[in-house]
């Protein structure tokens, strides 16, 4: 199952003076590079953002990865287990990889197929903060036959499971050291998740916590020395300091910049800026079961009042679709009959009147005496968030609907449930949400009534025989004309029920000197391939 994620290249500076070489204030064969996303931990089964992914993933790696093309390859695997090379059997039942036998971890420890079957273990332990175990509890057991063959035995056919297995899902965890961690209870709280042991490409120095992370490189990585010598990934709030800093010459690579971002970095001089299709929307969520938002019609009523295609240009400049649903127009899976992306407030008024909400004296509907008030978390370290929250009270203004912004860092909106996450644990009303999927069309970790936390990121508390019906055909099916069709139908149910109103589909922005070489971002994990990169 693959995915096409070609890199829309917006504007290319020069190569160097010249042409040819680096320019002079690029420093040989170290890469500097900034985000505004603090990491919570570098423990790959405990991270809940895509900051922390990119963090760890110079440091882990997948059994499967995906590349720019979205054709899937093998990184700890040896092979892409498929029906025609009988890695996968022909019940579906049966996923076998069979592993490189020249990995080792960072200490020197050998790589083998106990490392595989302990992390299913761990991801499957109620001992850990594990933030979702969708599709790892379909596993029944992992038999390891030998020290490089790992045996996946389903217990019940699992379509996204290359692709979801340590590889690049919704979730994309990595496989962790037996040798150092299998007698621990728990995950939480170690030691080793500040300064963890991989088989990738680089090792961690350390973590300056809210400051930067360092790494040097791994020279005996299985798949070939590193180039580059040292990263540094700082922690930097602000991103007008992060696009400064690019124009200064202080920086590489901005890590996933935000559309509000866009304006200033295409007049950042020897900078590269690509657009990466992802499988990914940015929405408003819902809690389903917080009054009076558990009413469907109210939520419907809120996509209808938003001028969507009016949201993109101004507050993304164009950098991001308008969205229907959840699936991305580039997607297989993408029904195009199922919801829209065209405001319709004549439409969202009648389903407020149908909800018995009618005008107030200030232009707030009532209902029995309370105003229809919506609160809205959002991130206050994301430009682009506090931007959209304005526009969108605004627009919701004119349907009657008055808008409470409440701001959270980055870090607590997202943090999982133990940790006081404000979307996991439930504690909002509505919020906006920006979500990386995986390279499957597979969405179920957000909407089976059995992924509600703290055991997956089902945080709209949404529930639905119907959609759970849908949910397991696409998910038990491996034929592509099946899943198509139960993805029309999960598509219909998201319009119907409204859990969510997507407002529209991301594009990764990334901005890097023109004297990287190698970046190929996949949308997923951008730096699936950095041992290939060089400066």
């Amino acid at each position: 199952m693959t995915l096409a994620l070609l890199a829309a290249c917006t504007r290319v500076g020069t190569g160097g003076p010249g042409g040819t070489g680096r320019h002079p204030w690029t420093v040989p064969n170290v890469l500097r590079a900034a985000m505004s996303g603090a990491t919570n931990t570098l423990d790959p089964l405990l991270s809940t953002q895509q900051f922390e992914t990119i963090a760890e993933s110079f440091v882990f790696d997948p059994l499967v990865a995906t590349d720019s093309a979205g054709k899937d390859v093998p990184i700890l695997a040896s092979a892409v287990p498929t029906l025609e090379n009988g890695g996968i059997s022909r019940d579906g039942l049966t996923i076998t990889y069979h592993l490189r036998h020249n990995v080792r971890w960072h200490d020197g420890a050998p790589f083998t197929s106990r490392d595989v079957q302990f992390t299913v273990g761990a991801i499957l332990s109620p001992n850990s903060a594990i933030a979702t175990r969708h599709g790892y509890d379909d596993i029944a057991r992992v038999a390891t036959p030998d020290r490089y063959t790992a045996v996946f035995h389903l217990k019940h056919p699992f379509a996204p499971a290359v692709d979801t297995f340590f590889a690049f899902s919704d979730a994309p965890y990595m496989v962790l050291p037996e040798h150092l961690l299998g007698r621990e209870r728990s995950l939480d709280r170690l030691a080793y998740n500040t300064k963890p042991i991989g088989t990738g490409p680089f090792k961690i120095v350390r973590w300056l916590r809210g400051d930067r992370i360092e790494y040097a490189a791994n020279d005996d990585y299985f798949l070939g020395k590193p180039k580059l010598r040292r990263i540094e990934l700082r922690y930097v709030p602000d991103e007008n300091t992060i696009v400064s800093e690019l124009r200064a010459h202080e920086l590489d690579w901005f890590v996933n910049a935000s559309p509000r971002s866009y304006p200033q970095l295409k007049t950042v001089p020897d900078v590269k800026l690509d657009l990466v299709p992802i499988n990914g929307s940015d929405s408003i969520i819902f809690n389903t079961r917080r009054p009076p938002f558990d009413d469907a019609r109210l939520r419907r009523a809120v996509g209808l009042a938003i001028d969507k295609r009016r949201l993109v240009e101004e507050v993304t400049f164009g950098t991001t679709l308008p969205a229907t649903e959840d699936l991305p127009s580039f997607m297989w899976a993408f029904d195009p009959r199922a919801g829209t992306n065209a405001r319709d407030l004549p439409a969202a008024q009648s389903l407020l009147e149908a909800a018995g909400w009618k005008p107030g004296p200030d232009g707030v509907r009532q209902k029995d005496g309370q105003r229809l008030v919506m609160d809205l978390a959002y991130r206050t370290d994301s430009i682009t968030d506090r931007n959209r929250g304005v526009v969108i009270m605004s627009m919701l203004r004119q349907a009657g609907i008055d808008v409470d912004l409440k701001g959270y860092t980055t870090a607590l909106l997202y943090a999982p449930p133990g940790e006081g996450g404000i979307l996991s644990s439930g504690r909002y009303e509505a919020g906006l949400q920006t979500w990386y999927a995986g390279v499957d069309p597979d969405d179920s970790s957000q909407l089976l009534c059995d992924q509600q936390p703290p055991v997956g990121y089902d945080w709209t508390r949404y529930c639905n025989p119907a959609m759970d019906a849908a949910q397991n055909l696409a998910l038990t099916h491996y034929d592509r004309p099946t899943r198509r069709r139960a993805y029309a139908t999960i598509q219909e149910l998201l319009a119907r029920d409204a859990p969510f109103v997507f407002l529209w589909w991301p594009r990764q922005i990334q901005a890097i000197s023109v004297d990287l070489h190698g970046f190929r971002p996949n949308g997923v994990v951008a730096n699936w391939n950095s041992w290939q990169w060089s400066i």
